[in-house]
């Protein structure tokens, strides 16, 4: 029988897309087992903290910067400084924009042969009432010329300085228009230390530092997100009054008196803490540990 130049060509061409076709599915078979791996090691660190038994007990107190007054109701007593409840008990959730809301693990199911005997099942929205995270409200005014708000400082206690909370705590804030219930005109997200959890680990699918649930989905997909840190504060010395901005100094808002000379009308500050749950310094160690106390502070700056 007589082959063909074609036949002998089009033989090796099949033989080469296979051995193609192979090389693809091991590809594919190896990024598959990765990225399980990495799904395994996030799923056990939530459900290791979800299961154990942790407090996070906070006293909060914040301040304000000459000519600029705080309160922590619209019509209440405005002076340099508001004490706000304290409040215990925080569960890991997890989102890259507040006004989008937070997440927690809401079921967990019996995990596979390569996994822990629990897994996340599910995630879903979580609840202040449900004590998952902490919200309240301040209120910013001046009786002075118009002024930029910053922070001047996130000041805070750990209950163990070798198992740090603070690690893994955010603070957001969400500020909105002068006056009452008014609309909201930026949001921003701050880690409050720059301390690592010696026992960190990479609680996310990707399994790199640097992700959070994305607040659009629950099926624990995870997005790139980078917290303020205390480079975007301002400095404020307290003997001088005067307020220092740096590079990096975050504007929140702008405060205006009244034209008579009397305090102009307030501008409301959401404040939300939580426990970052895909933070890598979210883990078991910190379980027994508590945030002792926290403090917010704000300095004004005449325009």
């Amino acid at each position: 029988m007589e082959v063909r130049p074609e036949d002998l060509t089009a033989q090796t061409d099949r033989k080469e897309d296979s051995r193609q076709l192979r090389r693809r599915l091991t590809g594919a078979g190896v990024a598959l087992i990765v990225a399980f791996l990495a799904v395994v090691s996030a799923t056990y660190a939530w459900y290791i903290y979800n299961t154990g038994r942790h407090t996070t007990k906070v006293r909060m107190a914040a301040g304000a910067g000459a000519n600029l007054q705080i309160s922590n109701s619209y019509d209440g007593t405005y002076g340099s400084a508001a004490i706000l409840d304290s409040f215990e008990g925080l569960t890991p959730v997890s989102t890259n924009r507040i006004s989008g809301g937070f997440q927690k693990v809401t079921k967990f199911i019996d995990g596979t042969d390569s996994q822990p005997p629990l897994v996340a099942g599910l995630f879903g929205k979580s609840r202040e009432t449900d004590r998952d995270y902490y919200q309240t409200s301040l209120f910013l005014r001046t009786s002075g010329g118009a002024m930029d708000i910053y922070l001047s400082n996130i000041g805070f206690e750990d209950s163990d300085k070798d198992n740090p909370i603070s690690s893994a705590i955010r603070v957001g804030l969400v500020v909105h228009k002068a006056g009452q219930n008014q609309e909201m005109t930026g949001e921003y997200i701050f880690e409050i230390s720059d301390q690592k959890n010696p026992q960190k680990q990479y609680n996310t699918a990707t399994g790199r530092e640097g992700y959070v649930l994305d607040c659009a989905k629950n099926d624990g997909t995870t997005v790139p997100f980078t917290p303020y840190d205390s480079g975007a504060y301002c400095i404020y010395d307290v003997d001088a009054g005067t307020v220092t901005l740096k590079p990096k100094s975050l504007r929140l808002c702008t405060v205006e008196g009244a034209a008579d000379g009397k305090a102009g009308t307030p501008v409301e500050v959401e404040v939300y803490i939580w426990l970052e749950g895909c933070d890598e310094d979210c883990t078991a160690n910190l379980c027994n540990t508590a945030l002792k106390n926290l403090a917010i502070s704000f300095a004004g700056v005449s325009r």
